[in-house]
């Protein structure tokens, strides 16, 4: 009669209900308790740590960045600018670079102009002084390169500074005296002189004279106590008058 009721009595009391036995967890079968207690075996906690914790899926929250951003303010006003630093030291010099293409050939330039300037004149018609001083006219024009030369002035007027050839030829009168001055403005320049002969012949005189612009070049009789004469004929030209330029004075 007693052995049933022990059975009877251990079927319906729990295993901790059982006075002087310690309380242990319940335990399952096919896996760890939840969480192990302090009397779960060795293999129940390494399974509980381990295996069952790489079985289970990882579960991370997600936020969403787009959600919490706010909207992009408007530009604030542009601040003063800084003050300028001071100069730096100057850097090392860099390395040579490559040779550039050769370029383009580029438009003709303006052809050089030279400046120019001669006369050349002469008178057919002799001429007897009839003053002390006496300016020699022209009749011929021979050459008169923009017109420099005033042939009724018998004066060539310089344009073109430089250094100047002069000549001047004439042709004496039997008995007669010819005393002629290469003038420069004011001054006689040069001597053109043949005495009183019985017959008449050829006379030159040539210069060089540097002249600068406005200087006026011409020819003068020059009369003394005796007769002063130039022969001329109209057939032939036996006075003539020329210069050229040698030099501009640009040049020299």
């Amino acid at each position: 009669m007693a052995a049933p009721a022990l059975l009877l009595l251990a079927l319906l009391l729990p295993v901790g209900a059982w006075p002087g036995l310690p309380r242990r967890p319940c335990v399952h079968c096919c896996r760890p308790a939840w969480p192990p207690g302090p009397y779960a075996r060795v293999s129940d906690r390494d399974l509980w740590r381990g295996d069952l914790w790489r079985g289970l899926p990882r579960v991370r929250p997600t936020i969403d960045i787009e959600i919490l951003k706010g909207e992009k303010g408007e530009a604030g006003v542009r601040g003063r600018a800084g003050r300028s630093g001071k100069e730096g030291p100057p850097g090392a010099r860099g390395l040579q670079g490559r040779r550039g293409q050769k370029g383009q050939v580029g438009p003709p330039g303006a052809a050089c102009r030279r400046a120019y300037a001669a006369f050349s004149v002469g008178r057919r018609e002799g001429l007897h002084s009839s003053d002390h001083f006496q300016a020699v006219p022209f009749d011929t024009e021979l050459v008169n390169l923009d017109g420099a030369f005033d042939l009724a002035a018998g004066r060539f007027l310089c344009t073109v500074p430089g250094v100047y050839f002069l000549s001047l030829n004439v042709h004496t009168w039997n008995y007669k005296e010819t005393y002629l001055h290469i003038m420069l403005n004011r001054r006689p320049a040069a001597v053109l002189y043949a005495q009183p002969s019985e017959r008449s012949v050829m006379q030159a005189q040539s210069l060089m004279l540097l002249l600068a612009a406005g200087d006026a070049v011409w020819v003068r009789m020059f009369q003394r106590d005796r007769d002063n004469a130039i022969y001329g004929e109209h057939g032939d030209l036996y006075i003539t008058f020329s210069g050229h330029l040698v030099k501009p004075a640009a040049e020299l």
